[in-house]
């Protein structure tokens, strides 16, 4: 049990109040809600005694309350900052991982909501189900015919980043559809991929194979701008680009150009790198894209368990636990020692990489 009884802070909600249900009212957590509304200079007065930051994700996260170097130089208290969700590209981790202070999220929590808004993206599109129900309401005697669509069992998919969510899609797309799966991840072997229901391969020979090519991994420094013109040049003009994890993953451009000149089939999109995007991007005007406001992971079932899985994992981490989605384990060493000394105890030992 904490020595010195830290305090967690948060802005506005949790995105759901089951969170607040868990951490309100301990004795060993003490919880503080910060309005963005309220004058800069109150906000952090609160954030400067703050142990643990609770972030909201980046389409509602407002300026200056990314987790960088600015805002813990300016709250050197910090130990600890969790994103909502899976992603944390909010959270600037080498700066944290250099002020020892360690990242969590809440991968895996949002695999179920996510990876079946995918897996509908792919059946609209194939099936041309949103492009036929706009021209039904649009256009005066359509034909049918011209709308025919296609079937998905028996074809490729391609996955880019075979982690929680991924594995899940996998699982999906080869007990439902009969697909075959390959993914490419460069973080995992051979046998790790094949026991998550996919075959290796390399990002050229997956884009170059796939009738759909989906993307489940963070925003990070390496794989922003991953697919851009080479890569979408080297997909089949039949195929489909689906991406429900970050904007900015995929060169918007290029994707617009790719999609508009043939030589990709179309694209399903749940993320763009600037959200909400203007209403005259021209990813919004393109037939053959469907386009949803980042909302893959917002269904009753998923926010459920992403903020029981955020309060539980504090709780956690203010006895001194290893938490179980942690980002950046090569903080823990600094980490361990700022801890001791603002809470006046040790945390648990490293984790195992």
């Amino acid at each position: 049990m904490p020595v010195n009884i830290p305090r967690l802070v948060y802005f506005e909600n949790f995105m759901s109040p089951a969170a607040v249900e868990i951490l309100s009212g301990r004795e060993d957590i003490d919880l503080v809600r910060l309005e963005y509304a309220a004058p800069e200079s109150d906000n952090f007065d609160e954030m400067q005694r703050a142990h643990g930051y609770q972030t909201h994700p980046r389409t509602e996260l407002k300026e200056p309350w990314f987790g960088n170097a600015a805002l813990l130089a300016r709250c050197p208290n910090i130990l600890a900052i969790s994103s909502t969700g899976a992603g944390y590209d909010m959270i600037d981790v080498d700066d944290c991982t250099a002020a020892g202070v360690i990242v969590v999220n809440q991968s895996g929590t949002n695999k179920e909501g996510v990876a079946e808004h995918a897996l509908g993206l792919i059946l609209s599109l194939s099936k041309k189900i949103a492009v036929s129900e706009k021209a039904m309401r649009t256009v005066a005697n359509m034909d049918r015919r011209f709308y025919e669509g296609n079937d998905i069992r028996g074809k490729t998919i391609g996955i880019v980043g075979i982690g929680n969510i991924g594995t899940r899609v996998a699982e999906l797309c080869r007990g439902l559809f009969q697909m075959k799966v390959l993914a490419y991840d460069p973080y995992l072997t051979a046998e790790q991929i094949t026991a998550r229901g996919g075959i290796k391969t390399d990002l050229p020979d997956l884009l170059r194979q796939s009738d759909y090519v989906t993307v489940h991994c963070p925003r990070t420094k390496e794989s922003f701008g991953l697919l851009g013109v080479e890569q979408f040049a080297l997909m089949k003009p039949s195929a489909y680009f689906i991406n429900t994890a970050r904007g900015g993953i995929h060169d918007e451009p290029a994707l617009a150009a790719a999609v508009s000149q043939g030589k990709i089939a179309g694209a399903g999109l749940d993320v763009f790198l600037q959200e909400p995007p203007d209403l005259d991007h021209p990813l919004l005007h393109i037939d053959n894209i469907i386009v949803t406001p980042h909302n893959a992971g917002l269904t009753t079932e998923s926010v459920h368990e992403m903020v029981t899985a955020t309060a539980r994992q504090w709780i956690d981490i203010f006895h001194g636990k290893a938490p179980p989605r942690l980002v950046n384990p090569e903080a823990w060493p600094l980490y361990s020692e700022r801890f001791t000394r603002l809470l006046g105890f040790a945390p648990a030992p490293a984790p195992l990489p």
